[in-house]
């Protein structure tokens, strides 16, 4: 209750300065833009407070104060033209808005549910297949930046400047500091982020589209983008499972072959080549022999359904995730981005304001004769607010305003003038992203300190079509063409037509798309898509259009509505699968006797302690539940980050395998406590340990179900 009262205050405020900066945009348009102002500001504004009083009830306090300055300014320095009055048009767009964003919305909170530790009758916590590795990822940052001083540091990674846009995930923890349950604090900010976001479409979509029909088929394409890779389950599809089965034998005899061959090779190597390979194994076990237990040899049923459980119950086989073998990599937006990629969907619920400021700001030519000077301040402010929330969005922004300008200085008149408002707007947002970027971002992106000289920065042509640079896989028109589907043959067609909106549009869509195309930003070259996805959001507002207009003219045709059903299973297909899956999805992360040892370590130790783990498993309740900081996590995640922990990892099997002759990895690392667990995948089952020379070195503070923790002595 008190993290909602909080939060009351900031929304409030932000209806507030909106209706004082921009009075005459529509009222849906400025309850949606003073929302989305309120939640950047309780982003921003402890964040703020927090390098004088570190991420504390006391900051949260002072950013009250802040929020109060920031109204009063706006207030003092209103636009005093009356505002614009609530009217039919009003109402209508509210239902249809209504009608595409409340089902959309409660699918992803239901998603939040059930891939958000949701927790079992007997105490286990449960996760979806989306969330299972990045979720720890996450609540590791939200109960690590509790009362944590500023400029924070990695939590599972301690020395280590906190580079990884933070505010999505800080957000979150001022719910977890205000008393709610970590599981809440995590699922109510991400619920109302997707709202404003969806909500954000639409309103985009009014400026965007022509009309209310491609508004709304412009948020389906986005929201529910797939392709083509249904063809993919439905090709062959013909026979019995029994086939099915027959193939699914071959290929574990085949894989128990390598696996023999690899016996004396497994013996040899160290244990991460061997988790690797295990892996593999598992992998390729649950997307195949799940199969022979679900069909006993007596029952045969179409193949067709066979694939469909498949689906349904694989490990990332949906239409829409394939790597191998099929090179299906345009994952949908709902299922594996927005659901479990936090900073992703906090950068696109706070870059869809700044979109739509830009584009009724700066629409030369098309819309605007002359600049309001509050409005582009305002874009300013909220673009240079962008790099530590998500910093794909605010490159994409960057781009994309790029685009625009282009096309204004190419086809717009008054291009001096232009020109001047677009340096205003950039001088505002460098000045306020410059010390993110040059303090935060770039400290991991260029790799310095310990990984100087290892940029993030590297020339790849087309993306994950030409994995690693060694060549493309498929043909480049067909792997888009699979892969996002007709409507990107639409958009396409849509570039021969001469619409200058459609044309203005593309020129900012395009720049993204080119650079994305040509520059992997971070070692994980996939994470592009972070940039694809806000360049075909404004590519689907042009296609939305090409079809509606298309559908129009072939009125008088009785085969038109058919034709309208088979485009929305070639649209929409493969999205509807993946998220079906999504919604069965149930995965085990933490046994309730995790959970108890992490409420214990909360209970009874400080804050700031550091513990000693192992670093291999990434569902570790010490960092992720517990909230205390960890001398190494997995490189799951630090390798992506640019960190090189080889020396940690030695550093660390060395104490565990010789804790007599090791002490100095204790002083040199700052531990406190250490984790000595027998579970499966626990410290005891990945290093060779000596319990009883931990038992005659340490105090033993915790002893429960194979769990271990022992205390460091001071000095």
């Amino acid at each position: 209750m008190l993290a909602v009262l909080y939060l009351l205050p900031f929304l409030s405020c932000g209806c507030v300065m909106a209706r004082c900066l921009l009075p005459t945009h529509r009222p849906l348009n400025r309850l949606w833009l003073g929302c989305s102002l309120g939640l950047l500001s309780m982003m921003w504004m402890p964040a703020l407070c927090a390098f004088a009083l570190g991420f504390t009830v006391e900051a949260h306090l002072a950013a009250l104060g802040l929020l109060g300055l920031a109204t009063l300014l706006c207030f003092i320095f209103r636009d005093r033209r009356a505002p614009a009055e609530w009217n039919v048009k009003e109402r209508r767009h509210l239902w249809i808005s209504l009608a595409v964003v409340l089902p959309l919305t409660a699918l992803f909170a239901y998603l939040q549910y059930t891939h958000v530790y949701r927790v079992d009758a007997d105490g286990n916590w449960w996760v979806g297949q989306s969330t299972y590795g990045d979720l720890p990822m996450h609540t590791a940052f939200i109960t690590g930046l509790k009362n944590a001083s500023f400029p924070p540091e990695y939590p599972f990674y301690p020395g280590h400047r906190l580079s990884y846009p933070f505010l999505t995930d800080s957000l979150s923890t001022t719910f977890y500091l205000f008393d709610m349950s970590l599981q809440a604090a995590t699922i109510v900010p991400a619920v109302l982020m997707f709202l404003l976001l969806a909500f954000g479409v639409m309103v985009l979509g009014r400026e965007l589209s022509a009309t209310k029909a491609a508004t709304v088929l412009a948020a389906l394409l986005f929201f529910l983008n797939g392709g083509l890779g249904f063809i993919y389950d439905i090709d062959n599809a013909g026979g019995t499972a029994y086939e099915g089965r027959t193939e699914t034998l071959q290929k574990l005899d085949s894989l128990m072959d390598d696996y023999l061959t690899k016996v004396d090779w497994y013996q040899s190597v160290d244990s991460d080549a061997r988790q690797d390979f295990i892996e593999e194994l598992d992998k390729i076990v649950s997307n195949y022999a799940w199969s022979i237990g679900r069909h006993g040899n007596a029952e045969i049923q179409p193949e067709i359904l066979n694939r469909l459980d498949t689906i349904m119950e694989g490990y990332y086989t949906t239409p829409t995730n394939q790597p191998d073998p099929n090179n299906l990599r345009w994952s949908n937006v709902i299922a594996d981005m927005f659901v479990p990629q936090r900073t992703f969907l906090g950068g696109y619920c706070m870059v869809l304001p700044c979109l739509y400021l830009l584009w009724t700001g700066f629409g030369g030519s098309l819309k605007r004769k002359s600049a309001d000077m509050r409005h582009i301040a305002l874009l300013g402010v909220w673009a240079g607010a962008l790099p530590l929330i998500h910093t794909h969005s605010f490159l994409a922004l960057a781009l994309c305003s790029a685009g625009f300008l282009l096309y204004d200085m190419i086809h717009g008149p008054d291009r001096l003038y232009w020109l001047k408002q677009y340096a205003i707007y950039a001088g505002i947002t460098a000045m306020l992203a410059l010390p993110q970027l040059f303090g935060f971002t770039f400290h991991q992106a260029f790799g310095q300190g310990e990984n100087a000289g290892s940029s993030f920065l590297t020339f790849q042509f087309n993306w994950v079509n030409n994995r690693g640079g060694e060549g493309m896989r498929d043909l480049y028109i067909w792997f888009y063409l699979k892969n996002i589907g007709l409507p990107f043959l639409i958009v396409l067609m849509a570039v021969l037509e001469k619409n200058p909106r459609h044309r203005r549009i593309l020129y900012g869509a395009g720049l993204i798309w080119l650079a994305a195309e040509l520059i992997r930003f971070q070692p994980n070259e996939y994470d592009n898509n972070k940039l694809f996805y806000l360049a075909w959001l404004l590519c689907c507002f042009v296609a939305a259009d090409w079809c509606v207009t298309v559908f129009r003219r072939l009125r008088g045709m009785r085969s038109r509505w058919a034709l309208a059903v088979l485009c929305a299973v070639a649209f929409f297909l493969s999205a509807g699968l993946t998220l079906a899956r999504e919604v069965v999805s149930n995965y085990e992360v933490y046994r309730k006797e995790d959970v108890a040892m992490a409420e214990w370590i909360k209970e009874n130790t400080d804050e700031d302690a550091v513990f000693l783990t192992g670093w291999e498993e990434h569902l570790n309740p010490v960092d992720s539940i517990a909230g205390r900081t960890i001398v190494c996590g997995p490189d799951l995640w630090l390798y992506w980050h640019g960190f090189d922990t080889r020396q940690t990892h030695a550093d660390i099997r060395r104490f565990y395998e010789d804790p007599t002759n090791n002490l100095d990895v204790l002083s040199k690392y700052g531990v406190d406590y250490i984790s000595l667990s027998s579970t499966f995948g626990g410290e005891a089952t990945k290093f060779d340990v000596d319990t009883n020379a931990f038992d005659e070195l340490f105090e033993k503070v915790y002893d429960e179900s194979g769990r271990c923790i022992y205390r460091v002595p001071e000095g």
